[in-house]
């Protein structure tokens, strides 16, 4: 696991790799994933020199103990353990962060990250599509 840095540009490559594959329908340019590295924690996963997955952790709000964990695995590298150790990953930094509440968002075209939260423990609270879209995304909370 590697922080993403936003004076690096491969550093955001990869996570915008990650993000762009697995969230074709809210494609992000690099200024975009640059913007976002300002505002979360953004952290990219390889396997020796290869790049397998990518978290976000939005922290919680001034006020809040919520915050949002999401675990990014290219297709080639599922059901092989990388989410568990993604989502373990992001979950610890919300902790520490002082979060009680835990949330996640999933792409309703996207069955395996589905399973995989459902398996975690989250359960579904809001649907929503973007304007211009047609997939909806799934927002959910560690029961």
């Amino acid at each position: 696991m590697h922080p993403v840095d936003a004076a690096s540009e491969a550093s955001l490559n990869d996570w915008q790799h990650v993000h762009n594959t697995v969230i074709p329908t809210a494609l992000l340019s690099l200024d975009d994933v640059r913007e976002r590295s300002a505002r979360h924690a953004l952290h990219v996963a390889h396997l020796g020199d290869t790049l397998v997955g990518c978290t976000t952790l939005r922290p919680p709000a001034a006020g809040s103990t919520t915050a949002t964990v999401i675990a990014r695995v290219l297709p080639a590298y599922r059901g092989r353990g990388f989410g568990r150790e993604l989502y373990s990953y992001a979950l610890a930094q919300a902790r520490s962060l002082g979060a009680e509440v835990i949330e996640t968002v999933v792409l309703a075209s996207n069955p395996e990250g589905l399973g995989f939260a459902r398996r975690a423990g989250f359960v579904e609270f809001d649907r929503y599509v973007l304007p211009g879209d047609t997939v909806p995304f799934v927002d959910l909370r560690l029961a």
